[in-house]
């Protein structure tokens, strides 16, 4: 979606969370110097932006909530590099209005939920096409707690301070009560033999429990993971239907992923 100052509102919007996270406070007309848009679409948006509660309105600006600060920096928006954001948007896109989205834990998962809590098109104030989140990874929960447009549901368990990742019997109980339309899968892992793949056995065994109960299954990785191996399977090849990575993926690899039946999106 654009405006009359011709820059995407979502764009706009992820590169004023990314430079009021990095500075803490952001004037209008600071903003509007970065961004080259006119001071009232500024405004504009910081209103959104404070209704969402993405950030809170000051005289003449923003400032960051305090979310962005208690994160740790892997989870920070301001840390994912451009391709990675490249892949968060387009898996973002896959979303439909009214659906039930599964995310497990990662920075990429982390990246996708930012982008699709910021897409217009979801931005609704009816029950009936509300996007509803569900994950077992409690900084996606945190952030996307305050998002008043999405519906947020945190499976329980146990957490791991690596991942912020809740796993164990009682996700399990939770998952099997659940479905999903779409399950954005973050990996440290992607080969044709392998499947997907995590580093970690208590939290294979609960993303594949998501996988289990999800019409679509989405990995969302960048290039690095399609050529290495991990610890645990979460599921094989032939429970996913599609993959979203960056540009910078080995041919080969993707190629045999094409083969083995995945959808591979590029960007």
């Amino acid at each position: 979606m654009t405006d009359s100052d011709g820059v995407g509102r979502a764009e706009r919007w992820r590169r004023l969370l990314d430079l009021v996270a990095q500075r803490g406070r952001l004037g209008v007309e600071e903003a509007a110097r970065e961004l080259e848009v006119s001071a009232a679409t500024i405004r504009r948006d910081f209103a959104a932006l404070a209704d969402q509660q993405f950030a809170t309105r000051t005289h003449g600006g923003i400032v960051a909530t305090s979310v962005a600060y208690d994160l740790p920096a892997q989870y920070r928006a301001t840390s994912t590099p451009p391709h990675k954001q490249r892949v968060a948007a387009a898996a973002a896109a896959l979303v439909t209005p009214g659906s039930v989205v599964g995310l497990n834990g990662g920075t990429t998962t982390t990246a996708a939920a930012r982008a699709l809590s910021t897409r217009a098109a979801l931005v609704t104030q009816s029950e009936d096409d509300q996007v509803t989140l569900v994950t077992n990874a409690l900084n996606i929960a945190t952030e996307m707690v305050l998002r008043p447009h999405l519906r947020t549901v945190c499976v329980g368990g146990v957490a791991r301070a690596e991942s912020y990742e809740l796993y164990g019997p009682y996700a399990s109980r939770v998952l099997d009560k659940l479905r999903f339309d779409l399950l954005l899968l973050g990996v440290d892992a992607l080969t044709v033999d392998g499947g997907a793949q995590c580093r970690h056995l208590g939290e294979s065994g609960i993303n594949a429990e998501m996988v289990s109960r999800a019409h679509q299954v989405v990995v969302v990785t960048t290039n690095e993971k399609l050529t290495r191996t991990a610890l645990a399977e979460i599921c094989p090849i032939t429970a996913i239907d599609r993959l979203v990575t960056d540009d910078g993926a080995d041919a080969e690899a993707v190629k045999a992923i094409r083969a083995a039946g995945v959808t591979v999106d590029l960007v």
